[in-house]
């Protein structure tokens, strides 16, 4: 009985004991929660109005920390401006070019130590997550604006509040962006939806401010942007892309399933006096891309771009506008120098893209398609920025295609990025073909089948400027025959058979070199630019005086290509020279006809 009693008193003291620290547990924790809630809840308001010097402030509606399990929720977050300070800033010449506001519903912070933000002043946090958030940005200005007055650190601003801020990881998801340029009269409008966004090991202290391995004092911010599509300003085309990734850490940018589709055909030619275009590409990747520098519009600066498989197909447009300027806008090297903005691409490889030219004839009634197949290649040194064009001015291009999808056709371009003749030059080899492959674009375009040939051969080299072009062709090919065709309403073609039998028998030569002979026509070309002639309207025209001097159409002599200029073919290349200027002067006045024609609402 007497240890029946004992053990009920041991029992009742030991409930007691028990009960009481409970509730002293339960009273301090209930105490820390309340004391801490309202001390870090003025502590983090504080640091975001002191960091920003006034301009953004930070509120929430509600605050509830677990001490023991290290974590926080806060509800109905808002970061915003304060257009007030904006306008005080943008007075003293010190107002940033943009601004931003974020709104979230629910913030979770996980694996924090918040004892030591109230006892040493120090934020860690292991888990920063956050759903569906709304983020705005306004953009008033440039962003490469640099404030008038020095500014203390971010640091600096917050020191006195946090001896230093430290967050492991950061998980943004379901993010709903929405840009607003301001900057011009027309106000554009961008909305992304369904970005998501990781940040890890943010540290903000009196060392990493300056510590340049870091962005926005993150290790790595790896930002992701699925499915977004929209339509250009005009509404002619789509566009479409699958998903767009970026790191901070290794300075790259990802694009899967990049589409620009045009609208419908009748309509977009209605609407629309340029050329119809479609592009589709599966990768698209940028390595060591200055993603800072761009987004302060201060330029492009990529080591890298490749583009991995696609599509690009033009439609020329049947009514386009006939250009009153000189075409010389054309030119790659003359559009580079023209960027308002600061490039500088050290490499750019492509790799089986299919490239597709398409133009409608009226004096065939069909459309004609000229077709580069699995073209690969590389791009280098293609920037406008003064400082490297003094060590270097010269852009390289290397591509291997497929011509028609049959030839193997290698080509090298060089530009001149620098000299005010724009000059350029390209040389290519076209590797063994039917020519009758060709037949799709030769018939629409230029009313003549191929019945039988083959390209043993073609080479040649070129050199340029905006004003002339000169070089040397050499096509060689056996058992050429062609039909002259006319459009049949009808049939489609017919073919006309007298000059048929004309152009086969007195002005094509059959082959080059001649039966019995081992030295190939070769052509040297000289072309005279009209203004009104864009960039590969000019190369292909060299290229088809070549072609043709080869044919027998033109003039070419009989010899070795690498052989060395006699003096009479230099007087040749003189008459030619005239020739060129006569040819050139007859494309202007033609020209100006058909400008004439068009302004009085003629027909071409």
């Amino acid at each position: 009985m007497a240890v029946f009693n004992f053990k009920s008193r041991w029992l009742k003291f030991l409930l007691i004991t028990l009960g009481a620290i409970t509730i002293i547990v339960l009273v301090a924790v209930f105490f820390l929660n309340s004391f801490l809630t309202a001390n870090l809840s003025g502590k983090l308001k504080y640091a975001v109005t002191k960091g920003t010097d006034s301009l953004y402030k930070l509120d929430f509606s509600k605050a509830e920390l677990h001490i023991f399990k290290g974590a926080a929720v806060l509800y109905d977050i808002s970061f915003t401006p304060d257009t007030n300070v904006y306008q005080q800033l943008k007075k003293l010449g010190d107002a940033p070019g943009s601004l931003y506001e974020f709104r979230v519903k629910r913030l979770e912070v996980s694996g924090a130590h918040l004892l030591k933000v109230w006892l040493h002043k120090k934020l860690e946090v292991g888990l920063i997550s956050v759903k569906d958030p709304e983020i705005y940005v306004a953009k008033y200005g440039s962003n490469a604006e640099k404030p008038k007055h020095a500014h203390q650190t971010l640091y600096q601003k917050i020191s006195k509040t946090f001896e230093f801020v430290q967050v492991n990881n950061i998980n943004l998801s379901g993010i709903t962006l929405t840009y607003r340029d301001k900057s011009k009269p027309k106000q554009a409008v961008s909305v992304l939806k369904h970005m998501e966004v990781q940040a890890s090991d943010f540290l903000l202290d009196a060392t990493s401010q300056s510590d340049t391995s870091r962005t926005l004092y993150c290790k790595d911010i790896d930002a992701t942007l699925k499915q977004y599509s929209g339509v250009s300003a005009d509404k002619l085309y789509r566009y479409k892309i699958g998903s767009i990734k970026l790191s901070t850490q290794t300075s790259k940018v990802d694009i899967s399933d990049l589409n620009v589709s045009p609208i419908d055909a009748k309509n977009f030619f209605k609407k629309s006096k340029s050329d119809r275009f479609t592009l589709h590409l599966d990768a698209v990747s940028l390595s060591h891309f200055d993603y800072l520098m761009y987004h302060e519009n201060a330029g492009i600066t990529i080591n890298r771009v490749q583009l991995n498989k696609g599509v690009f197909q033009v439609f020329a447009n049947p009514d386009g506008k006939l250009p009153t300027t000189d075409r010389l806008v054309t030119f790659p090297n003359w559009a580079i120098r023209q960027l308002k903005i600061n490039l500088r691409i050290d490499t750019l490889d492509i790799h089986s893209l299919d490239v597709n030219y398409s133009e409608f004839k009226t004096s065939s009634g069909k459309t004609g398609t000229v077709r580069f197949e699995k073209t690969s290649g590389r791009f280098l040194n293609l920037t406008n920025d003064k400082k490297l064009l003094l060590k270097n001015p010269i852009a390289r291009i290397g591509l291997s295609t497929l011509f028609m999808g049959k030839g193997k056709l290698d080509l090298n371009f060089t530009f001149n990025l620098a000299d005010k003749d724009y000059s350029y030059g390209y040389k290519g080899h076209l590797a063994p073909m039917e020519m009758s492959v060709a037949n799709p674009a030769v018939m629409p375009l230029g009313l003549v089948k191929i019945v039988s040939g083959n390209i043993q051969s073609l080479d040649f080299n070129i050199n340029g400027t905006q004003r002339i072009s000169k070089g040397k062709v050499t096509f060689l090919y056996r058992d050429l025959k062609v039909d002259v065709l006319k459009k049949d309403d009808n049939k489609g073609y017919a073919k006309r058979g007298l000059i048929s039998l004309l152009a086969n028998t007195v002005v094509l030569k059959k082959n080059n070199p001649d039966d019995g002979k081992s030295l190939p026509r070769v052509a040297d070309v000289v072309f005279i630019r009209p203004k009104s002639f864009p960039f590969f309207k000019t190369i292909w025209l060299t290229l088809l005086n070549g072609l043709k001097g080869g044919a027998g159409v033109g003039k070419a002599d009989e010899k070795n290509p690498k052989q060395p200029l006699t003096e009479k073919e230099k007087k040749e290349q003189a008459k030619a020279l005239k020739k060129a200027k006569k040819n050139k002067e007859k494309e202007d006045k033609e020209y100006k006809k058909k400008l004439k024609d068009k302004k009085s609402g003629k027909a071409d």
